[in-house]
Order: structure tokens, then C-alpha cells, then sequence
């Protein structure tokens, strides 16, 4: 984040002089950027995967010139499987930043990857004829392994907050998990399990989302959110639990009552 105590001249030359690629910069932007006035950073996406040693953070530096435009730099900080070193790179342009990601992490090279939420209305899997026998060998069958870990800087103390506010289970997480999420600035929403009911109201949706937050001392904490039918009326029920272990769990209770 910026440094309020920080001049912009500075700033500036540190980030340059910490890049190992500052040299691949257009002649013509280092020029402007010599003029800037002001500037602010951001974080703009981060990625943890420490089972694997990979860590990564994209910055983006916008800089106000004394020509009245604006100029931005996109900063990737990463460290690579096996060594502790943190490096830094800058590029001119986010699609650049997505290129390097590719290079550096063999991953896709598509901006798409900056955007890593999933909307759970078009990402449901289909499941006719789902019955309890049925959904409990699903829930087995698609436990899922490693997951990757693409997050996003936005309001995510806000929306941690909205996920415990809709659970209905009594035993949702409690005001110590709601304190530790108030610390939350990224994260991200993944589908790990999707039904839905057939066409003519048999069968029971059933849908498991995870909600995973970085949290400001660098941990990460993941809420397990529960959606599903199996209510009297056939109404959407929203459960929130600590663990996947727990959420499926309580979708297999469900199931069978149902």
C-alpha cells in the first residue's frame, strides 16, 4: 500500500531499482514517470499455495504527471517453489502482468485469472436424479483435493460477513471466527459440490461453496457455505460451517431426512 511519508520521486525509484526487468520499460514511460507528482498503490490480486511454495501478489502504482495524464505500473512479487527468495517484476499493462504469470507459474495466460470468483447460479452441476442413496455417494465421491488459490482484493471483511449473517444452523461459526474475518482484505469463492432439483420439484439441490480469506497477519481462514432445499416448504436454506468435513457432513444429514 502507499507510504503517505513517502515522496513520489522515491517511490518511484525503488520500485524500479528492486525490479529485475525494469530495463524492458519503454524509454518514453520512465521519462514521464520522471515528472510525476503524486502516486498510490494498491493490492490488487494475491495467490497463496503454500503446499506447493508458491506466493504471489500483484500491485498495481498509478502515478499523476505533471502533463495532467496518468500512467500505471502492474508490480508481480513472487517467490517460487523451493526458494525463499521474494522477487519483483513491472510491467506496463495487466495482460503483461498475465503473461509472466503464465511464465512463471504455468497457468493460463488470460486476464480472466485476476478474477477469480465464481458465480454460483451458472456454475452448478446437473444431477436429475439425485436421492439420498444417490447424494450420499456424491458427497464421497467428489471430495475434492487441493484447490487452487487465486484471490481477490475487495470489500472481503464486508462479504465475510454477509456469508455468517445468512447462515441458519445453530451451530454456525461463532463471534471468535466473525472477530479473526473482520481482518479479512482478499479472498476468493469456489463451488466444490453442486445438485439441483429435477424439473418436475423431485430430488433436493444441494450446493457447497467455499469461502476462503487471506487475513492481515498473512493466515487464511475458509468458511463452508452450504446451500440447499431439503426444508419442509422446498425453500432455499443457507448453513455456514468451519470445516468441509463439517459441511458435508450436515449435507448428507439432510439428504437422508429429506
Amino acid at each position: 500500500m502507499s507510504d503517505p511519508y513517502e515522496t513520489t520521486e522515491a517511490h518511484l525509484e525503488r520500485l524500479l531499482g528492486r525490479a529485475l526487468n525494469s530495463f524492458d520499460l519503454p524509454d518514453r514511460l520512465v521519462e514521464r514517470l520522471g515528472t510525476a507528482l503524486a502516486h498510490s498503490s494498491s493490492l490488487y490480486a494475491t495467490h497463496h499455495s503454500p503446499a506447493a511454495g508458491l506466493w504471489r501478489e500483484t500491485h498495481r502504482h498509478t502515478y499523476l504527471l505533471s502533463d495532467g495524464g496518468s500512467a500505471s505500473l502492474w508490480e508481480l512479487v513472487y517467490r517460487l517453489a523451493g526458494d525463499r527468495t521474494i522477487r519483483h517484476e513491472v510491467f506496463v499493462s495487466k495482460a503483461e502482468a498475465c503473461l509472466a504469470v503464465a511464465r512463471l507459474f504455468g497457468e493460463a495466460p488470460a486476464e480472466a485469472a485476476f478474477d477469480p470468483d465464481l458465480d454460483p447460479a451458472s456454475a452448478a452441476e446437473e444431477e436429475p436424479d439425485a436421492d439420498a442413496a444417490g447424494l450420499s455417494a456424491l458427497f464421497a465421491a467428489t471430495a475434492p483435493a487441493r484447490r487452487h488459490r487465486e484471490y481477490a482484493v475487495e470489500e472481503s471483511a464486508d462479504h465475510a460477513r454477509r456469508v455468517l449473517r445468512r447462515a441458519e444452523n445453530a451451530d454456525r461459526p461463532g463471534e471468535e471466527t466473525a472477530l479473526l474475518l473482520r481482518s479479512a482484505y482478499a479472498h476468493q469463492i469456489t463451488q466444490a459440490f453442486g445438485t439441483r432439483p429435477t424439473a418436475d420439484g423431485r430430488g433436493t439441490g444441494f450446493n457447497l461453496y467455499e469461502h476462503s480469506f487471506v487475513l492481515l497477519d498473512g493466515s487464511e481462514l475458509s468458511l463452508w457455505e452450504v446451500e440447499h432445499t431439503a426444508t419442509p416448504d422446498g425453500r432455499h436454506m443457507c448453513e455456514v460451517y468451519e470445516s468441509e468435513a463439517a459441511a458435508r457432513l450436515a449435507m448428507e444429514l439432510r439428504a437422508r431426512v429429506r
